[in-house]
């Protein structure tokens, strides 16, 4: 059976992509379709593979949230990198781990805003970025450069699912990437290339109530 030139062109380019991202990019990408909700959190498959999900905090009020399934005494990778957009020079978010076994949340820790729910009888370890300037790296498949913030590694006190909540304290809104994992394995969103264009853009920060309210006045009857 003859096989079609552009089927072989298409495997055959699909194949050099895999190739090219597995060196380079060294984890497994996907992106932040809809917001990331603590009842419906991003499912992370295996902790222990390298996994990159590119987000963005798009309100004062957001908070992501992804969860896993872990064993006793695994150490897991968490890491926060933000992409070298401009106005992100200082956007750091903040991130939690939270789960069974961690340190009581009981009396909410410091750094962990109300807004973070902690179900009863789970603890939580928060992990904010480091003082001072950001070394930064460049990633040459994706052509992209980045900050890196926080990067600790987890040693899991005991099994069950945890979640990963990220956010920022002073409300700040941007874009940035959750690293989990350290394990290489060939995977990932293959329209990376293409979803990464959109990605990579400023967000614009919400309009302020002030701002909403001039608007009312402007458009409405107030504007006469």
């Amino acid at each position: 059976m003859k096989r079609s030139p552009i089927l072989l062109a298409m495997v055959l380019g699909l194949s050099l992509l895999a190739l090219a991202v597995k060196p380079a990019l060294a984890h497994q990408p996907y992106f932040e379709e809809e917001d990331i909700r603590a009842e419906d959190p991003w499912k992370i498959k295996d902790p222990t593979i390298s996994t990159a999900l590119y987000a963005t905090l798009e309100s004062p009020d957001d908070v992501d949230y992804y969860a896993f399934e872990g064993l006793e005494r695994e150490v897991i990778l968490l890491e926060l990198t933000i992409p070298q957009i401009e106005g992100q020079e200082e956007f750091a978010p903040t991130m939690a781990l939270i789960g069974p076994g961690l340190p009581d949340a009981g009396l909410r820790l410091d750094g962990l805003p109300a807004r973070v729910p902690v179900p009863e009888g789970m603890g939580a370890l928060v992990i904010e970025p480091p003082l001072g300037p950001a070394p930064t790296f460049y990633e040459p498949f994706s052509r992209t450069s980045y900050w890196e913030r926080q990067e600790q590694r987890v040693t899991l006190p005991t099994g069950g699912q945890y979640v990963v909540a990220v956010w920022h304290p002073e409300g700040e809104v941007g874009r940035y990437t959750f690293v989990i994992g350290e394990k290489e394995k060939l995977g990932g969103d293959l329209a990376f290339p293409i979803k990464m264009r959109s990605y990579w853009t400023p967000v614009e920060a919400p309009a302020t109530k002030t701002e909403s309210e001039a608007d009312l006045v402007r458009d409405g009857c107030g504007g006469r």
